[in-house]
Protein backbone atom coordinates (compact mmCIF):
# COMPACT_ATOMS: atom_id res chain seq x y z
CA UNK A 1 0.00 0.00 0.00
CA UNK A 2 1.15 3.38 -0.50
CA UNK A 3 0.06 6.60 0.87
CA UNK A 4 -0.32 9.84 -0.25
CA UNK A 5 1.44 13.16 1.79
CA UNK A 6 -2.57 14.86 1.49
CA UNK A 7 -3.16 11.85 3.99
CA UNK A 8 -1.86 14.02 7.34
CA UNK A 9 -4.07 17.48 7.52
CA UNK A 10 -1.31 20.14 6.88
CA UNK A 11 -2.46 21.24 10.25
CA UNK A 12 -1.45 18.24 12.02
CA UNK A 13 1.68 17.70 10.33
CA UNK A 14 3.68 19.22 13.25
CA UNK A 15 1.51 18.08 16.00
CA UNK A 16 1.77 14.94 17.84
CA UNK A 17 2.44 11.56 15.82
CA UNK A 18 -0.61 9.90 14.19
CA UNK A 19 -0.83 6.09 14.16
CA UNK A 20 -1.42 4.73 10.39
CA UNK A 21 -2.87 0.65 10.99
CA UNK A 22 -2.63 -1.57 8.29
CA UNK A 23 -4.24 -4.60 8.04
CA UNK A 24 -4.34 -7.89 5.99
CA UNK A 25 -6.17 -10.66 5.85
CA UNK A 26 -6.61 -14.10 4.05
CA UNK A 27 -9.72 -15.30 4.84
CA UNK A 28 -13.35 -16.51 2.62
CA UNK A 29 -15.25 -16.41 5.91
CA UNK A 30 -14.89 -12.63 6.66
CA UNK A 31 -16.38 -9.64 4.54
CA UNK A 32 -19.50 -11.62 3.42
CA UNK A 33 -21.94 -9.79 1.74
CA UNK A 34 -25.18 -11.12 1.01
CA UNK A 35 -24.28 -12.18 -2.29
CA UNK A 36 -21.42 -13.74 -1.34
CA UNK A 37 -19.25 -11.90 -3.46
CA UNK A 38 -15.80 -13.26 -4.46
CA UNK A 39 -12.64 -12.10 -4.13
CA UNK A 40 -9.24 -12.45 -5.82
CA UNK A 41 -7.10 -14.51 -3.23
CA UNK A 42 -9.54 -14.10 -0.96
CA UNK A 43 -7.09 -11.49 -0.08
CA UNK A 44 -8.36 -8.31 1.67
CA UNK A 45 -6.20 -4.95 2.94
CA UNK A 46 -7.55 -2.28 5.26
CA UNK A 47 -5.87 0.78 6.42
CA UNK A 48 -6.86 3.04 9.05
CA UNK A 49 -5.96 6.64 10.87
CA UNK A 50 -6.29 6.47 14.35
CA UNK A 51 -9.09 8.39 15.79
CA UNK A 52 -10.20 10.32 12.24
CA UNK A 53 -12.06 9.52 9.21
CA UNK A 54 -10.68 9.72 5.94
CA UNK A 55 -12.18 10.45 2.84
CA UNK A 56 -12.28 12.80 -0.38
CA UNK A 57 -8.32 12.88 -0.42
CA UNK A 58 -7.04 15.03 -3.27
CA UNK A 59 -4.15 12.19 -4.15
CA UNK A 60 -5.55 8.51 -4.11
CA UNK A 61 -4.29 5.74 -1.99
CA UNK A 62 -2.51 3.32 -4.01
CA UNK A 63 -3.11 -0.62 -3.22
CA UNK A 64 -1.06 -3.25 -5.06
CA UNK A 65 -2.87 -6.77 -5.47
CA UNK A 66 -0.56 -9.67 -6.98
CA UNK A 67 -1.62 -12.40 -8.72
CA UNK A 68 -1.22 -15.05 -11.24
CA UNK A 69 -4.53 -15.00 -13.31
CA UNK A 70 -6.06 -13.46 -16.52
CA UNK A 71 -7.65 -10.53 -15.53
CA UNK A 72 -8.55 -7.40 -16.74
CA UNK A 73 -11.82 -4.45 -16.25
CA UNK A 74 -14.14 -7.22 -17.55
CA UNK A 75 -13.55 -9.83 -14.73
CA UNK A 76 -11.54 -7.87 -11.84
CA UNK A 77 -12.59 -4.56 -10.67
CA UNK A 78 -11.45 -3.33 -7.63
CA UNK A 79 -14.10 -2.31 -4.23
CA UNK A 80 -14.14 -1.05 -0.76
CA UNK A 81 -16.10 -2.27 2.22
CA UNK A 82 -19.21 -0.72 3.51
CA UNK A 83 -20.62 -1.30 6.87
CA UNK A 84 -24.54 -2.28 7.08
CA UNK A 85 -26.57 0.17 8.11
CA UNK A 86 -28.70 -1.60 10.00
CA UNK A 87 -28.42 -3.72 12.94
CA UNK A 88 -28.99 -7.38 11.20
CA UNK A 89 -27.99 -6.24 7.81
CA UNK A 90 -24.74 -7.04 5.98
CA UNK A 91 -22.18 -4.79 4.57
CA UNK A 92 -21.63 -4.87 1.07
CA UNK A 93 -18.85 -4.18 -1.51
CA UNK A 94 -18.61 -0.89 -3.32
CA UNK A 95 -16.60 0.19 -6.55
CA UNK A 96 -18.12 3.92 -6.68
CA UNK A 97 -14.56 6.38 -5.95
CA UNK A 98 -11.94 3.86 -6.76
CA UNK A 99 -9.60 3.46 -10.10
CA UNK A 100 -8.75 -0.10 -11.35
CA UNK A 101 -5.38 -0.76 -13.15
CA UNK A 102 -4.46 -3.97 -14.71
CA UNK A 103 -0.55 -4.44 -14.95
CA UNK A 104 1.35 -7.71 -15.36
CA UNK A 105 0.37 -9.99 -12.66
CA UNK A 106 -0.70 -7.01 -10.54
CA UNK A 107 -4.41 -4.94 -9.77
CA UNK A 108 -3.58 -1.50 -9.01
CA UNK A 109 -6.30 0.09 -7.29
CA UNK A 110 -6.17 3.63 -6.59
CA UNK A 111 -9.09 4.85 -4.05
CA UNK A 112 -9.59 8.18 -1.93
CA UNK A 113 -9.96 7.02 1.18
CA UNK A 114 -9.56 4.46 4.09
CA UNK A 115 -11.19 1.60 4.64
CA UNK A 116 -10.88 -2.05 3.75
CA UNK A 117 -10.15 -2.96 0.11
CA UNK A 118 -9.99 -6.01 -2.20
CA UNK A 119 -10.39 -6.85 -5.76
CA UNK A 120 -13.74 -8.24 -6.78
CA UNK A 121 -13.84 -11.01 -9.51
CA UNK A 122 -16.22 -11.63 -12.17
CA UNK A 123 -15.55 -15.32 -13.31
CA UNK A 124 -16.39 -14.91 -17.37
CA UNK A 125 -15.36 -18.62 -17.96
CA UNK A 126 -18.95 -20.32 -18.26
CA UNK A 127 -20.89 -18.09 -15.64
CA UNK A 128 -24.24 -19.54 -14.59
CA UNK A 129 -27.33 -17.26 -14.90
CA UNK A 130 -28.66 -16.07 -11.59
CA UNK A 131 -32.19 -17.00 -12.95
CA UNK A 132 -30.87 -20.69 -13.45
CA UNK A 133 -29.01 -21.19 -10.60
CA UNK A 134 -31.98 -20.83 -8.17
CA UNK A 135 -34.51 -23.66 -10.03
CA UNK A 136 -31.12 -25.94 -10.68
CA UNK A 137 -30.20 -25.49 -6.87
CA UNK A 138 -34.11 -26.26 -5.78
CA UNK A 139 -34.27 -29.33 -8.72
CA UNK A 140 -31.05 -30.95 -6.72
CA UNK A 141 -31.95 -30.49 -2.81
CA UNK A 142 -35.21 -32.63 -4.03
CA UNK A 143 -33.63 -34.73 -6.40
CA UNK A 144 -30.99 -35.68 -3.86
CA UNK A 145 -33.54 -36.00 -0.99
CA UNK A 146 -35.56 -38.33 -2.91
CA UNK A 147 -32.51 -40.36 -4.01
CA UNK A 148 -31.06 -40.58 -0.55
CA UNK A 149 -34.28 -41.83 1.34
CA UNK A 150 -34.77 -44.39 -1.75
CA UNK A 151 -31.34 -45.22 -1.33
CA UNK A 152 -31.42 -45.85 2.31
CA UNK A 153 -34.96 -47.58 2.53
CA UNK A 154 -33.60 -50.13 -0.20
CA UNK A 155 -30.19 -51.28 1.38
CA UNK A 156 -32.49 -51.18 5.49
CA UNK A 157 -34.68 -53.18 3.11
CA UNK A 158 -32.32 -55.82 1.81
CA UNK A 159 -30.78 -55.67 5.01
CA UNK A 160 -33.66 -56.55 7.00
CA UNK A 161 -35.13 -58.89 5.04
CA UNK A 162 -35.37 -62.91 6.05
CA UNK A 163 -34.62 -64.02 2.45
CA UNK A 164 -31.05 -62.00 2.10
CA UNK A 165 -30.65 -62.92 -1.73
CA UNK A 166 -26.74 -64.45 -1.02
CA UNK A 167 -25.95 -63.79 -4.46
CA UNK A 168 -23.12 -61.28 -5.20
CA UNK A 169 -24.50 -58.81 -8.15
CA UNK A 170 -27.39 -57.77 -5.26
CA UNK A 171 -24.57 -57.17 -3.05
CA UNK A 172 -23.13 -54.63 -5.60
CA UNK A 173 -25.94 -53.13 -5.94
CA UNK A 174 -26.43 -52.76 -2.45
CA UNK A 175 -22.63 -51.05 -2.13
CA UNK A 176 -23.85 -48.78 -4.69
CA UNK A 177 -26.58 -47.71 -3.34
CA UNK A 178 -24.72 -46.77 0.02
CA UNK A 179 -22.40 -44.83 -2.06
CA UNK A 180 -25.40 -42.50 -3.42
CA UNK A 181 -26.69 -42.01 -0.24
CA UNK A 182 -23.43 -41.14 1.08
CA UNK A 183 -22.87 -38.52 -1.47
CA UNK A 184 -26.59 -37.28 -1.56
CA UNK A 185 -26.35 -36.44 2.13
CA UNK A 186 -22.87 -35.18 1.99
CA UNK A 187 -24.68 -32.89 -0.79
CA UNK A 188 -27.20 -32.16 1.22
CA UNK A 189 -25.20 -30.98 3.90
CA UNK A 190 -22.54 -29.30 1.57
CA UNK A 191 -24.27 -26.02 1.62
CA UNK A 192 -26.07 -25.65 5.31
CA UNK A 193 -22.81 -26.13 6.65
CA UNK A 194 -20.50 -23.75 4.65
CA UNK A 195 -22.98 -21.17 6.10
CA UNK A 196 -21.32 -21.96 9.59
CA UNK A 197 -17.96 -20.48 8.59
CA UNK A 198 -16.23 -22.92 10.30
CA UNK A 199 -12.73 -23.79 8.14
CA UNK A 200 -12.44 -27.39 10.01
CA UNK A 201 -16.16 -28.61 9.34
CA UNK A 202 -16.19 -27.17 6.25
CA UNK A 203 -13.00 -29.01 4.69
CA UNK A 204 -14.41 -32.63 6.11
CA UNK A 205 -17.69 -31.60 4.67
CA UNK A 206 -15.90 -31.32 1.35
CA UNK A 207 -13.50 -33.78 2.14
CA UNK A 208 -15.82 -36.66 2.63
CA UNK A 209 -18.18 -34.81 0.07
CA UNK A 210 -15.63 -35.53 -2.47
CA UNK A 211 -14.71 -39.38 -1.03
CA UNK A 212 -18.54 -40.19 -1.45
CA UNK A 213 -18.35 -39.10 -5.46
CA UNK A 214 -15.22 -41.21 -5.93
CA UNK A 215 -17.15 -44.07 -4.24
CA UNK A 216 -20.08 -43.85 -6.81
CA UNK A 217 -17.36 -43.81 -9.69
CA UNK A 218 -15.57 -46.83 -7.88
CA UNK A 219 -18.71 -49.00 -7.25
CA UNK A 220 -20.25 -47.90 -11.06
CA UNK A 221 -16.85 -49.40 -12.50
CA UNK A 222 -17.33 -52.31 -10.29
CA UNK A 223 -20.76 -53.00 -11.83
CA UNK A 224 -19.16 -53.10 -14.99
CA UNK A 225 -16.38 -55.43 -14.10
CA UNK A 226 -19.12 -57.52 -12.48
CA UNK A 227 -20.90 -57.55 -15.63
CA UNK A 228 -17.97 -58.21 -17.60
CA UNK A 229 -17.60 -61.74 -15.24
CA UNK A 230 -21.17 -62.43 -16.15
CA UNK A 231 -21.89 -62.17 -19.37
CA UNK A 232 -18.67 -62.52 -21.11
CA UNK A 233 -15.76 -63.85 -19.71
CA UNK A 234 -17.60 -66.82 -18.15
CA UNK A 235 -15.62 -69.73 -18.23
CA UNK A 236 -12.15 -70.38 -15.45
CA UNK A 237 -12.86 -67.49 -13.67
CA UNK A 238 -12.46 -68.05 -9.66
CA UNK A 239 -11.91 -65.17 -7.67
CA UNK A 240 -11.26 -65.80 -3.72
CA UNK A 241 -13.39 -63.85 -1.45
CA UNK A 242 -14.40 -61.96 -4.41
CA UNK A 243 -17.17 -59.46 -2.59
CA UNK A 244 -14.68 -58.53 0.31
CA UNK A 245 -11.46 -57.45 -2.16
CA UNK A 246 -14.74 -55.62 -4.51
CA UNK A 247 -15.26 -53.45 -1.26
CA UNK A 248 -11.57 -52.96 -0.52
CA UNK A 249 -11.28 -51.72 -4.28
CA UNK A 250 -14.57 -49.53 -3.95
CA UNK A 251 -14.34 -48.18 -0.46
CA UNK A 252 -10.68 -48.05 -0.04
CA UNK A 253 -9.59 -46.82 -3.59
CA UNK A 254 -11.69 -43.35 -2.70
CA UNK A 255 -10.42 -42.99 0.51
CA UNK A 256 -6.55 -43.73 -0.55
CA UNK A 257 -7.07 -40.61 -2.98
CA UNK A 258 -8.79 -38.09 -0.88
CA UNK A 259 -6.34 -38.77 1.95
CA UNK A 260 -3.59 -38.11 -0.65
CA UNK A 261 -4.95 -34.92 -2.27
CA UNK A 262 -5.33 -33.85 2.07
CA UNK A 263 -1.26 -34.43 2.27
CA UNK A 264 -0.30 -32.79 -0.93
CA UNK A 265 -2.52 -29.73 -1.19
CA UNK A 266 -4.09 -29.23 2.01
CA UNK A 267 -6.04 -26.11 0.73
CA UNK A 268 -7.66 -28.56 -1.65
CA UNK A 269 -11.01 -28.70 0.52
CA UNK A 270 -12.89 -25.52 1.43
CA UNK A 271 -15.69 -23.09 0.92
CA UNK A 272 -17.02 -23.16 -2.94
CA UNK A 273 -18.48 -20.00 -4.15
CA UNK A 274 -20.56 -20.66 -7.70
CA UNK A 275 -20.23 -17.95 -10.11
CA UNK A 276 -22.96 -15.97 -11.61
CA UNK A 277 -22.69 -14.10 -14.68
CA UNK A 278 -23.66 -11.15 -12.74
CA UNK A 279 -20.35 -10.94 -10.91
CA UNK A 280 -21.45 -12.09 -7.92
CA UNK A 281 -21.60 -15.37 -5.80
CA UNK A 282 -25.43 -16.65 -4.41
CA UNK A 283 -24.31 -19.74 -3.93
CA UNK A 284 -21.78 -21.53 -1.67
CA UNK A 285 -20.46 -24.93 -0.75
CA UNK A 286 -17.96 -27.50 1.44
CA UNK A 287 -15.88 -28.36 -2.31
CA UNK A 288 -12.90 -28.60 -3.64
CA UNK A 289 -12.00 -24.94 -3.53
CA UNK A 290 -10.37 -22.93 -6.09
CA UNK A 291 -6.93 -23.28 -5.47
CA UNK A 292 -7.20 -26.83 -6.26
CA UNK A 293 -8.86 -26.79 -9.48
CA UNK A 294 -6.31 -29.23 -11.30
CA UNK A 295 -7.41 -31.95 -8.67
CA UNK A 296 -11.39 -31.30 -10.20
CA UNK A 297 -10.24 -31.52 -13.31
CA UNK A 298 -7.61 -34.06 -13.17
CA UNK A 299 -8.90 -36.50 -10.46
CA UNK A 300 -12.79 -35.71 -10.64
CA UNK A 301 -13.11 -36.12 -14.80
CA UNK A 302 -10.30 -38.36 -15.50
CA UNK A 303 -12.11 -40.83 -12.71
CA UNK A 304 -15.12 -40.29 -14.63
CA UNK A 305 -13.81 -40.29 -18.06
CA UNK A 306 -11.99 -43.39 -17.36
CA UNK A 307 -15.17 -45.11 -15.58
CA UNK A 308 -17.74 -43.88 -18.26
CA UNK A 309 -15.30 -45.12 -21.37
CA UNK A 310 -14.80 -48.63 -19.57
CA UNK A 311 -18.62 -49.24 -18.78
CA UNK A 312 -19.64 -47.87 -21.79
CA UNK A 313 -17.60 -50.90 -23.76
CA UNK A 314 -19.28 -52.86 -21.24
CA UNK A 315 -22.75 -51.39 -22.22
CA UNK A 316 -22.15 -51.61 -25.95
CA UNK A 317 -21.37 -55.49 -25.70
CA UNK A 318 -23.55 -56.34 -23.51
CA UNK A 319 -26.61 -54.91 -26.04
CA UNK A 320 -24.95 -56.74 -28.72
CA UNK A 321 -25.45 -59.83 -26.93
CA UNK A 322 -28.81 -59.13 -25.94
CA UNK A 323 -30.21 -58.68 -29.79
CA UNK A 324 -28.23 -62.08 -30.68
CA UNK A 325 -30.04 -63.71 -27.83
CA UNK A 326 -33.35 -62.28 -28.94
CA UNK A 327 -32.87 -62.74 -32.96
CA UNK A 328 -34.61 -65.55 -32.94
CA UNK A 329 -37.58 -65.59 -30.86
CA UNK A 330 -40.80 -65.30 -31.52
CA UNK A 331 -42.61 -62.14 -28.64
CA UNK A 332 -40.47 -59.97 -30.39
CA UNK A 333 -42.33 -56.68 -28.49
CA UNK A 334 -42.24 -58.23 -25.24
CA UNK A 335 -38.51 -58.95 -25.31
CA UNK A 336 -37.79 -55.73 -26.95
CA UNK A 337 -38.97 -54.06 -23.88
CA UNK A 338 -37.44 -56.66 -20.87
CA UNK A 339 -34.73 -55.76 -23.42
CA UNK A 340 -35.43 -52.16 -22.94
CA UNK A 341 -35.55 -52.14 -19.55
CA UNK A 342 -32.15 -53.94 -18.45
CA UNK A 343 -30.40 -51.36 -20.69
CA UNK A 344 -32.03 -48.31 -19.28
CA UNK A 345 -31.32 -50.13 -15.67
CA UNK A 346 -27.68 -50.91 -16.62
CA UNK A 347 -27.42 -47.70 -18.02
CA UNK A 348 -28.13 -46.35 -14.68
CA UNK A 349 -26.22 -48.38 -12.62
CA UNK A 350 -23.15 -48.20 -15.28
CA UNK A 351 -23.45 -44.49 -14.45
CA UNK A 352 -23.41 -43.62 -18.00
CA UNK A 353 -25.20 -40.40 -17.32
CA UNK A 354 -21.91 -38.95 -15.76
CA UNK A 355 -20.90 -38.92 -19.03
CA UNK A 356 -22.84 -35.38 -19.98
CA UNK A 357 -20.54 -33.75 -17.38
CA UNK A 358 -17.98 -33.62 -20.69
CA UNK A 359 -20.53 -31.83 -22.38
CA UNK A 360 -20.72 -28.23 -20.25
CA UNK A 361 -19.32 -25.97 -23.23
CA UNK A 362 -21.06 -23.89 -25.61
CA UNK A 363 -24.65 -24.44 -26.97
CA UNK A 364 -24.44 -27.24 -24.72
CA UNK A 365 -24.23 -25.93 -21.34
CA UNK A 366 -27.50 -25.19 -20.36
CA UNK A 367 -29.48 -27.94 -21.18
CA UNK A 368 -26.17 -29.95 -20.20
CA UNK A 369 -26.71 -28.36 -16.64
CA UNK A 370 -30.69 -29.28 -16.43
CA UNK A 371 -30.15 -32.50 -17.68
CA UNK A 372 -27.37 -33.33 -15.51
CA UNK A 373 -28.85 -31.91 -12.26
CA UNK A 374 -32.25 -33.50 -13.12
CA UNK A 375 -31.00 -37.11 -14.15
CA UNK A 376 -27.75 -37.42 -11.65
CA UNK A 377 -29.83 -36.18 -8.57
CA UNK A 378 -32.63 -38.84 -9.12
CA UNK A 379 -29.67 -41.34 -9.89
CA UNK A 380 -30.38 -43.32 -7.15
CA UNK A 381 -34.20 -43.21 -7.25
CA UNK A 382 -34.07 -44.49 -10.37
CA UNK A 383 -31.93 -47.60 -9.63
CA UNK A 384 -33.78 -48.21 -6.66
CA UNK A 385 -37.17 -48.10 -8.80
CA UNK A 386 -35.54 -50.43 -11.32
CA UNK A 387 -33.79 -53.01 -9.01
CA UNK A 388 -37.27 -53.50 -7.55
CA UNK A 389 -38.68 -54.26 -10.93
CA UNK A 390 -36.42 -56.62 -11.79
CA UNK A 391 -36.63 -58.47 -7.94
CA UNK A 392 -40.46 -58.48 -8.41
CA UNK A 393 -39.90 -60.46 -12.01
CA UNK A 394 -38.77 -64.95 -11.86
CA UNK A 395 -35.21 -64.51 -12.12
CA UNK A 396 -34.07 -65.94 -15.79
CA UNK A 397 -31.70 -63.14 -16.04
CA UNK A 398 -27.80 -63.98 -15.93
CA UNK A 399 -27.26 -60.39 -15.11
CA UNK A 400 -29.55 -60.38 -12.18
CA UNK A 401 -28.25 -64.22 -11.10
CA UNK A 402 -25.47 -64.92 -8.59
CA UNK A 403 -21.81 -66.24 -10.50
CA UNK A 404 -21.05 -69.33 -9.10
CA UNK A 405 -17.53 -68.65 -11.03
CA UNK A 406 -16.36 -65.98 -8.62
CA UNK A 407 -16.28 -67.63 -4.69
Amino acid sequence: MRFPAALVPKGRRRAAEMKLICVYLNTPCLFQDGKNSSLLNNDILGATLENTSVTNLSEPVEIRFWHNETLDNSNATCVFWVEGTDNGSLGNWSSAGCKTIHEDKVVLCQCKHLTYFAVLLKISSAPIAEAILAPLTYISMVGCSVSAAASLLTVLHYLASRKKSRDYTTKIHMNLLGALFLLNGSFLLSEPLAAVRSTWICKGTAAFLHYALLCCLTWMAVEGFHLYLLLIKVYNVYIRRYVLKLCAVGWGLPALAVVSTLIIKEEAYGLHVIETDSGYNNATMCWITDKARDVNYILNLGYAGITVLFNTVILVTVTRMLRKLRSNTNSQKERARKDLMTVLGLTCLLGMTWALAFLSFGVFLIPQLILFTIINSLLGFFICLWYCTIRRQPDTSPSTGSSQMTK
